[in-house]
């Protein structure tokens, strides 16, 4: 019987795609013999993950969940809608977010936990693969929490308890009402979802983002030909305009699109009876950053097919 090593079990797992633990039980099976493991996987239904691992995985559901002082948020990938709709992919986003409720807010911990039903979070990912037929893929997490006061969730275009396209996560420390914080924390998860702020504050916002802007507005008012003092001026006003609409604490609520949040969140604070801080929020918009890829069907069928499209025959 060959030696089974961490090396050879990462190997095999690279090859299938399928999950460790599968992997060691194939090698087991199979007296360490690389090749009769990965038939031993294809049997059993679970190196079929690996076939899939490079199909773009754009669709999915963002999951949240709240459990006394803190709140967690996930979002799962698939290549379509479809594949959301379906009630084990929907059972996995949800418990998925309720396990990151105790982890360090990472991916890497989140896969690493236990299943309720046995197995790590990535081996039922790995299985879900398998079942379902398409490439699916835990792509972040995401985790807040309060010393007193509360952590407030919400889902936009929701499929589900807490299931949907876009999730929020609002944490307020304060010492008042527990009921005031929560309807007030609903509205700013309503407002972030709409409004889409990149920064709590504006000197939080990405100094890269930032010295981006700044050279956009520098072209633009060049091209007023005013002088250069000037042009400096209208520069540092498009700065400041910009940090203004973006930082969450500095946007007009949505809901009368008067007032600032920042101001929001004072005015609450004589409901609460307390002073109200927002320390922190998260928003996940399914997708957001992934690059799809462009499917033409027919050339698609074509090449299944192994007929060459009209353009391609000489």
């Amino acid at each position: 019987m060959a030696e089974i090593t961490a090396a050879t079990v990462k190997e095999l797992r690279e090859r299938t795609g399928a999950g460790m633990m599968d992997c060691k039980k194939a090698l087991n099976e199979t007296n360490g013999d690389m090749e009769a493991a990965i038939d031993w996987l294809r049997t059993k239904g679970l190196a079929a993950a690996a076939k899939k691992a490079g199909r773009t995985a754009a669709e999915g559901l963002v999951g949240v969940a709240v459990a006394g002082n803190r709140g967690a948020v996930v979002e799962v990938n698939s290549e379509t809608d479809f594949v959301a709709k379906n009630e084990q992919f929907q059972e996995f986003v949800r418990t998925a977010a309720e396990l990151a409720l105790n982890g360090a807010g990472t991916v890497e911990n989140l896969l690493a936990a236990e299943w309720p039903t046995g197995g790590t979070v990535e081996e039922k990912l790995t299985g879900n693969i398998a079942t379902i037929g398409e490439n699916q893929s835990l792509r972040r997490t995401a985790v807040l929490q309060v010393n007193d006061g509360v952590v407030v969730s919400y889902v936009h275009n929701a499929v589900g308890t807490g299931l949907g396209k876009i999730g929020v996560l609002v944490a307020l420390e304060s010492s008042g009402d527990k009921g005031a914080l929560e309807q007030l924390g609903k509205q700013l998860a309503m407002h972030i979802a709409a409004a889409n702020p990149q920064a709590l504050t504006g000197d939080e916002l990405d100094p890269a983002t930032i010295e981006r802007e700044r050279a956009i507005a520098s072209e633009k008012a060049s091209e007023s030909g005013k002088p250069a003092d000037i042009v400096a001026k209208m520069v540092d006003g498009a700065i400041a305009k910009f940090r203004k609409e973006n930082a969450l604490m500095s946007q007009l609520f949505v809901m009368d699109n008067k007032t600032k949040i920042e101001d929001v969140v004072k005015a609450a604070a004589k409901d609460a009876g307390a002073d109200i801080s927002l320390n922190a929020y998260v928003r996940f918009q399914l997708g957001e950053g992934i690059e799809k890829k462009e499917s033409d069907f027919a050339a698609e069928v074509a090449a299944a097919s192994g007929v060459k499209k009209p353009e391609e025959v000489n």
